[in-house]
Order: C-alpha cells, then structure tokens, then sequence
C-alpha cells in the first residue's frame, strides 16, 4: 500500500531540520549546502517546506546571507539537539553499550594552551582510546569560537575574560601572573615590585593586538605610569628564551613556567589578574560520548587543582578577545 504523503513527510522532517540548522549555524544557504553535500536549490526547499508547516518566516533573506527570525531562532533551539542527537545516534549507542573505542574527537586551542595545559590530558586520553582519533586545532580565539559555532569543533580549551551569550565556560585551573626576568637583573631578588620599578626596563611582549599588551597597557595607563617595550615576540617560550638572555623582562601568565627555567619569578598579582584556563562549548551542543570522555579526562587531570573563583579587576569584562592562547 503507498504511504501517505503525510507519512512521506515525516520521513523527510530530520533531513529538512538538519538543512536548516546547518544554514542557521552558517548564515548561508550555499555554505549549508556544501556542509551537507546537497545542492542549494534543495537545502532551499527543504528550508522553505519547514517556513510552510511552521506558517512563519524562519529567515530574514539579505542577498547571499540570512538571518534567522525570532520564530527561526526559536525553533533552532529546539531542532539543534534532536539533529545533533540523530547525527551521533551510532556513537552514543556504542557508548552506552561500553564501547567508546572509535571515532574522531577535535579540539580548538589556542599555542599556550596545547603547550602547557592539553599535554597531561592528551596523553591520558589517548592512552586510555587509542582508537579514537584526536584532533588538536592550533586556532586565535576568535577562530576558535568560530569552529565551535559551526560545529567544526567539539570543544574548546582556553581562557575567557568575557563569555558571549551563545557559548559557556567552565574553568578548571587558574594560573598567575608574574614578572620574568634574567636572574642578574636589578629586579631579580625582589620579592615584590611596583610598576614603578618595571617602568625603566624594556618589556618584551607578544604582538600588540594580542590580549597581553591590551592588559599591560590598561594597567599602566590606569596608574599613570609610563612603560616601554624593547622587543615583540610571539610565544612564550620565544620570549622566556629572550628574557634569559638579557633582552629585557616580561609580564607572563605562570602556565608557561616550569620551575626549571633560568628566571627569576616575582608575583604579580598586586597590578594584574589571575587567568582561568577551562573548558569551552557551545551553549546547547550535544556532545558526542567521545568528548564526553575527554571532558571526564580533563577534569580528572586538574582535580586538585580546581580553578578558584576571583573577584574581576583592573576591567576585565573590557576585552574583546572571548577565547585567549
């Protein structure tokens, strides 16, 4: 007996909910299609056929982009997690049967992160599912929300000043800002400093528009003090690597110490904010049973050194850079 066309249509809702969320998620209707491996003209329909059940507009149409409606936003919030929970169907099935032992995991970080937090993690996680294929992505961290907003990634790693209203943040380890210097520097046996006392010395820091210098010149601009910088230079092991040698002194974050480099350390914490690194999603993604194994590993890493709340300052809610190194 032939199906009803009601049937029929049932049949194609998840294809037409899953055309729709990749478009939403894109802001266009030939990118969706690509995602997918469809022709525009079909993403097109399946979209409009959803605009026709629903009786409402689901995008606003300007030229090659769209917008999503308030109605369209609406029901994006409720069709994301049944797409993404179809799309993973396989996966979490195997998981609940105890097998997480296949797939492909990617995780968007910024240098510092996959240097100095990742690598504990990464080897636990690997050693425990060899065969679930991990990928790091080396990203800014506006690309790596990016990736997180098209599902290009799973997760993300990183640090997060200001939390946009489409993303969460959980933090799990804190670390601390210290002045670095050679240990035969005037400043080497301080135990504290003043940024009186950094304001005749070069600063070497990473490039101007990182979150970094922004932080360094907030601060000295809002005590009225001077500075200088003698040298830019990307990374943190490049410019410990150039404090030791003499070039000059810098202000770091002490996730790139080790306790075996040649500096002298001295806190800051008096002029500077502590950074919180954690773990960072979209709000409402459905994760598959592989980062879910993962987030498990992190936070099993990082256990007795659990992120502690502080209180803001020096303006960090002012900083534009959402996901930093």
């Amino acid at each position: 007996m032939a199906s009803s066309p009601q049937i029929h249509y049932k049949q194609n809702r998840l294809k037409q909910l899953r055309a729709f969320c990749h478009a939403a998620r894109t802001g266009s209707v030939s990118a969706a299609a690509e995602q997918i491996f469809l022709s525009q003209p079909t993403v097109s329909l399946q979209i409009q056929a959803l605009e026709r059940e629903f009786d409402t507009m689901l995008f606003e149409r300007r030229g090659p982009k769209i917008k999503l409606t308030p109605e369209g936003d609406l029901l994006y919030q409720l069709a994301q997690p049944l797409v993404e929970g179809m799309d993973k169907l396989h996966e979490t099935f195997a998981t609940h049967c105890g097998r997480v032992d296949q797939g492909i995991l990617n995780i968007a970080a910024g240098e510092s992160t996959i240097l100095y937090i990742l690598p504990e993690p990464v080897r636990h996680f690997t050693a425990q599912f060899p065969g679930i294929e991990l990928k790091l992505h080396n990203v800014t961290g506006r690309d790596g929300l990016a990736m997180l907003r098209a599902d290009e990634a799973d997760l993300a790693i990183g640090s997060m000043l200001e939390v946009p209203d489409d993303i969460t943040y959980r933090p799990i380890v804190t670390f601390y800002p210290k002045l670095i210097a050679p240990l035969d520097h005037p400043l080497a046996h301080k135990e504290s400093v003043s940024l009186e006392d950094i304001a005749p010395y070069g600063l070497i820091l990473p490039p101007r528009h990182l979150s970094t210098w922004r932080i360094v010149d907030l601060v000295f601009r809002q005590n009225n003090v001077s500075y200088q910088v003698s040298l830019e230079a990307g990374g943190w092991e490049v410019i410990k690597k150039y404090v030791e040698l003499g070039l000059g002194i810098s202000i770091v974050t002490d996730v790139c110490l080790n306790g075996d480099d040649n500096l002298a350390c001295i806190p800051l914490e008096r002029y500077f904010p502590r950074r919180s690194y954690g773990i960072v999603l979209r709000r409402g993604k459905f994760l598959s049973p592989q980062a879910k194994r993962f987030l498990e590993v992190v936070d099993n890493a990082f256990a007795d050194r659990r992120s502690e709340p502080h209180q803001q300052t020096m303006g960090e809610v002012e900083w534009e850079d959402a996901l930093l190194g």
